[in-house]
């Protein structure tokens, strides 16, 4: 992706999430030579990647097949494995009309996926095999607003806005926006993107940048390159 487009898409959510009634928090509209002068200070900001998240998944068809995230908050894996500490994450993520997040699952966290507003969002489920991988004939169990719901292989939820699923490491899933652009919120366990995504094709799960201007802000991709971590 062009960091041009990247930066755009930036102002255009951050104009969505206000006119839904969310704020980014601060450390979101630093710059990135503010950010590397705060690195000491937010050290588990960047540890636990929090922040922005701009994906095209690897194959260039952003408005075809991408998502926009913001990790708002995160813990670390230590304390999701010692089972006390800060064991969950929250993102606001935009779906835009008919833009495919592809079908993945994850090994180790759960999560639930909230229609914070706009238009309808649709989940396409399928369950998985014995080994856990992914079962185009087999179905499973998931609940939608704490009500057992007992979907079959390639049901699509449509959930309206305030309407949730709970998805459980194994229910495999896509999304996308139906009739518009969708604001959803994501509360689950820890959240680690580099590794904890399963794909059900072979694609990436960050976008390689072509630097044709300055970032605005920085990705959690960024990260590594800006702050050393």
């Amino acid at each position: 992706m062009k960091r041009s487009r990247i930066n755009a898409i930036m102002t255009e959510a951050d104009e969505m999430i206000r006119r839904h009634g969310f704020t980014l928090p601060p450390f979101a509209q630093w710059s990135p030579e503010a950010f590397v002068a705060q690195a000491g200070a937010a050290r588990h900001v960047i540890d636990s990647r929090c922040g922005w998240d701009i994906t095209d998944y690897g194959a260039g068809r952003y408005d075809e097949m991408g998502l926009f995230l913001f990790t708002l908050r995160n813990g670390l894996l230590s304390d999701l494995t010692s089972g006390r500490g800060m064991c969950y994450a929250e993102k606001l993520l935009i779906s835009k009309q008919d833009q495919l997040s592809p079908m993945h699952t994850h090994v180790i966290k759960a999560e639930d996926i909230i229609n914070r507003g706009g238009a309808t969002l649709v989940v396409e489920l399928y369950g998985s095999d014995d080994q856990g991988n992914f079962a185009e004939d087999r179905g499973g169990t998931v609940m939608c607003d704490g009500i057992v719901h007992d979907y079959v292989a390639g049901e699509k939820l449509q959930l309206a806005p305030g309407e949730s699923v709970t998805l459980r490491p194994g229910d495999w899933h896509a999304f996308w926006g139906e009739g518009g652009d969708v604001l959803i919120g994501e509360v689950s366990t820890v959240n680690d993107d580099e590794t904890d995504n399963i794909f059900r094709e072979p694609i990436g799960r960050f976008s390689d940048i072509e630097e044709d201007e300055a970032p605005l802000h920085l990705l959690v991709s960024d990260y590594k390159a800006w702050l050393g971590a």
